[in-house]
């Protein structure tokens, strides 16, 4: 991975999104939110946009735990499947690399409220040289 890239800032700060375990050996990673009122919808339940962007996030960085040097990613697709409304409470999305090919990575991710299954996802990443423009 390289070390510019920052797994806490960006788009999972703007949210509230935390990382809190980036596990290379474990091709995985762990992220957490704390509901605000921000992340409800109308029906005062969490908004189905900010658990996918939980997933999405969280693939993310377990994707970084198998790239090699010189390759970056991007999201393909990601599905997923709300079992559960979320009120209130912290939020926990674990990830993981599912199978790594040459050009593609899947992954799942698996959201809980305070232990609670809450929604489940799975997703595929693009694998392509990084950028040395940038």
């Amino acid at each position: 991975m390289e070390s510019s890239v920052n797994l806490d800032g960006g788009f999972g700060a703007l949210i509230g999104l935390d990382m809190v375990e980036f596990d290379r050996d474990g091709a995985r990673s762990v992220c957490r939110l704390t509901v605000a009122p921000q992340h409800l919808n109308p029906h005062r339940v969490m908004h189905g946009g900010a658990m996918y962007s939980m997933a999405d996030q969280g693939m993310g960085a377990a994707v970084y735990c198998v790239l090699g040097e010189g390759e970056s990613c991007a999201t393909i697709e990601v599905k997923i499947v709300y079992l559960a409304a979320v009120r209130g409470g912290v939020v926990e999305c674990e990830s993981r690399v599912i199978n790594r090919g040459k050009r593609v990575i899947a992954l799942e991710s698996e959201i809980r409220n305070e232990g609670r299954l809450v929604a489940k996802a799975l997703g595929t990443f693009a694998v392509f040289p990084a950028r040395t423009d940038a």
